[in-house]
């Protein structure tokens, strides 16, 4: 190669490198403050509210002109990017992040708001619509707070208060409402005031004459209940009735621990992948750090500019994308060591193993993509968040480390200074076969003279043993009592509060402080040595909460987290748990019966059973909580598990194709599953590593909100690796072996990959 086009390409590394992290540098900050973070990270409310007609037997309004309503009384508040979501027909979800006076939110947003003018015996006078729009507003009257009142009708508003004149003293009187109910009264409501209590009315002036102009609203307000009602009659009317059926409100102090602990243990998550890449693949490694680097400001980047907001969950999404990307990397780095090992020259090597390694990628991450489309479309809340954030990551794997990463690697191998450096790849030298020396490949991985399948018995055995001491613990638990899963309240119904403090607690004195408030706790369970999680079986309602709050909040200095599921939510739950794990096997299976055949997408299905089933075995063996974290997680393995088996799998297709058999037979398949394993086997465990590095460090360091999700994650990742090596491959063995489909003519040999799109100066 000339030196000028060496020197060039070598530039073109070298500016790219820059560019990209001067990138990073100009614009983290900017992206660091378009980063919203949710309720569970900063602290605030979250409520599902049932929406439902004011009068029985009267149509629902659309439930965008419902949002539209929620989000100007949330406007009241003044809460800064609010989370109104519609959920289904009659739902409303609704997260405001950093509220502080959570009673005075949940009363300004479930407020109908619906203004009316009434006279002392409950008689209709009018309704908000004789007000200006927008008419509302606070003024002062002998400087005391009022609200003014802009009339619009003022010929109607004139003839009314004519007619409450003529009532005769004493009873001209005209009461100003503000969502008046069926059975209120103006008679009882008086004596309520009279003798020092609370009127649910909020005005009630005496009337001498017709008013023919504007009016004040008078009640012994302060400027900030003035202001409130100003706004809140601006807002317009809310014609439906909203009951509260799931609430979960986080501490400020809370919030902020998580996120500290998170973020935390998110960078030593990423520091130990970065360490492990360079160590194992050298050069190659390193560029898979930068794509690392690059991939977390990216998605940063892109989920903040599309509004997204991190939550724990999210983060933890993230976290997995870190190995789902390094993963990319090492598929198709496994690729071209393999043809080193071949003795094919840098070029030619990293040509092909780019090329190979496309359709496995492809085939991994698409399913992933599956797997969240379906928690996006039919998923809510937390697991919808955590979908959003699985697809940028798909997004940006497939982007930076398919094109990105490559155009990096292309332009250092073309300039030929990797030429005489094949170690830099993390190759053994003394693997190497000498072409010079017309020398044949002899080193074919570690694992050459393992039969997997022939041990396979062995793997199978003790996941069965597994499964069954899961099946005795059910049994046990199930007839003695305690139920036969541990289900936390986001399944079985009732109030879960997280009880913190700067001190050691003592989960006995927990309980007993519930005890003497008149509640008895299902379950007293610490996390660490100052949160206590108390789950209680009914769901309270919010006066109850407000009280054991308050209590708690002044015994251990810091206001505790509440969580409140309706029993209607909890089946609902249970059942959208299923019917999402079913949808994403079916998704699988119809994409792996369309891209390979119909015997590896059962073999597929079957090893996720397997992943799954391990789970929640584990789960009911420790009487482990069982909660909404754990679907999330769910879905999540089903998508990991499924690319390890791809990665396999993709190894198999070749051989099959390439095998210049007429007619396989149980030896042959055999030795493809085996030869199949060797190959692929270093790429199961060091992206099982990679991945499992992060979850490990949230494990130990993050927040303890997370625990569920990151132990689940943790034993399904290892379960994910398990069955793609001892369940999968041995399944689809079985079938070809056993079941013998009909087998159609031969064709020649080829490798049956998806074609790459090919970039001029990236994988040209």
């Amino acid at each position: 190669m000339k030196k000028g086009t060496r020197t060039s390409r070598l530039t073109v590394f070298i500016v790219t490198v820059v560019a990209i992290f001067a990138m990073i540098g100009i614009f983290a900050q900017d992206v660091a403050k378009n980063t919203t973070l949710g309720l569970d990270l900063q602290g605030g409310f979250e409520i599902v509210y049932q929406i439902s007609p004011l009068q029985e037997g009267k149509d629902l309004p659309a439930m965008s002109a419902v949002a539209e309503s929620v989000s100007k009384r949330i406007n009241v508040l003044g809460v800064s990017e609010p989370q109104i979501l519609i959920e289904g027909n009659d739902r409303i979800r609704v997260q405001l992040a950093g509220v502080k006076d959570q009673e005075e939110a949940r009363r300004v947003i479930s407020s109908t708001a619906n203004l009316t003018f009434r006279d002392v015996n409950d008689n209709l006078l009018s309704d908000a619509s004789i007000i200006k729009e927008g008419g509302a507003s606070l003024g002062y009257e002998n400087g005391a707070p009022v609200v003014s009142l802009k009339i619009a009708d003022q010929a109607k508003f004139s003839e009314i208060t004519q007619k409450v004149s003529e009532m005769g003293t004493g009873n001209n009187i005209m009461i100003v409402w503000l969502d008046y109910e069926e059975g209120d009264s103006y008679v009882k409501e008086a004596a309520v005031a009279q003798a020092g209590g609370e009127a649910k009315y909020i005005s009630a002036a005496q009337v001498k004459s017709a008013i023919s102009g504007d009016c004040v609203i008078s009640g012994g307000f302060t400027e900030g209940e003035a202001r409130e009602l100003a706004e809140l009659i601006n807002s317009g009317s809310l014609p439906v009735k909203m009951t509260e059926i799931y609430s979960n409100v986080v501490s400020a102090d809370y919030g902020i621990g998580a996120f500290n602990k998170t973020a935390t243990a998110g960078i030593v998550g990423v520091a130990l992948v970065m360490v492990f890449m360079l160590v194992v693949y050298r050069f190659a490694g390193l560029i898979a750090d930068i794509m690392l680097a690059l991939y977390i400001f990216a998605v940063f980047a892109i989920y903040g500019g599309m509004g997204g907001v991190f939550t724990l969950p999210g983060i933890a999404a993230l976290v997995l994308g870190v190995g789902m990307t390094v993963d990319a990397n090492i598929i198709t780095m496994e690729r071209i060591k393999d043809e080193l090992y071949a003795g094919r020259s840098v070029q030619n090597a990293v040509k092909e193993g780019q090329s190979t390694s496309f359709s496995t990628i492809f085939d991994a991450q698409f399913t992933t993509l599956l797997a969240a489309l379906i928690m996006y479309i039919f998923g809510t809340g937390a697991v919808k968040g955590f979908a959003t954030m699985l697809m940028v990551t798909v997004f940006c794997t497939m982007v930076l480390n398919v094109y990105v990463s490559r155009f990096l690697i292309n332009q250092i191998v073309k300039s030929g200074f990797l030429n005489d450096k094949k170690t830099w790849f993390g190759v053994k030298q003394s693997n190497i076969p000498d072409v010079s020396k017309r020398q044949e490949q002899f080193y074919f991985g570690p694992f050459k003279k393992i039969d997997f399948v022939g041990k396979a018995k062995y793997f199978i055995t003790a996941s069965l043993i597994i499964l069954a001491a899961a099946v005795v613990m059910i049994c046990v638990n199930g007839f003695g009592g305690k139920g036969a899963l541990n289900l936390g309240i986001d399944f079985s119904s009732g109030t879960k509060i997280t009880v913190a403090s700067n001190e050691v607690l003592n989960t006995n004195e927990v309980r007993s402080d519930f005890e003497a408030l008149g509640y008895k706790p299902s379950r007293v369970q610490a996390s660490g040595d100052k949160v206590v999680y108390v789950t209680l079986n009914q769901a309270l309602e919010q006066d109850q909460l407000t009280s054991i709050k308050e209590t708690l909040t002044q015994k251990y200095g810091i206001e505790p987290n509440d969580n409140v599921v309706t029993p209607v939510v909890g089946r609902e739950l249970v059942k959208n748990a299923i019917s999402l794990s079913l949808l994403a096997w079916v998704a699988m299976l119809i994409y792996i019966t369309i891209r390979f055949k119909w015997d590896y997408a059962v073999s597929c299905i079957v090893a996720l059973i397997h992943d799954v089933a391990i789970v929640l075995a584990i789960f009911a063996i420790f009487r482990m909580e069982i909660n909404i974290e754990l679907i999330s997680v769910i879905l999540a393995i089903i998508g990991y598990s499924i690319n390890n088996s791809i990665v396999v799998f993709d190894r198999v297709r070749e051989s099959v194709a390439e095998s210049r058999k007429p007619k396989l037979v149980s030896e042959d398949y055999k030795a493809i599953v085996n030869d199949s394993l060797d190959k692929t086997l270093v790429r199961s465990v060091f992206s099982s590593i990679t991945t499992l590095l992060p979850i490990i460090a949230l494990l130990l360091m993050g927040s303890g909100a997370i625990v569920t999700f990151n132990f689940a994650m943790f034993v399904g990742l290892i379960a994910g690796t398990f069955s793609s090596i001892f369940i999968a491959p041995q399944m689809w063995y079985y079938i070809r072996t056993h079941v013998k489909p009909k087998e159609k003519k031969k064709k020649k040999a080829k490798k049956e990959k998806l074609d790459e799109l090919t970039i001029p100066g990236i994988n040209d």
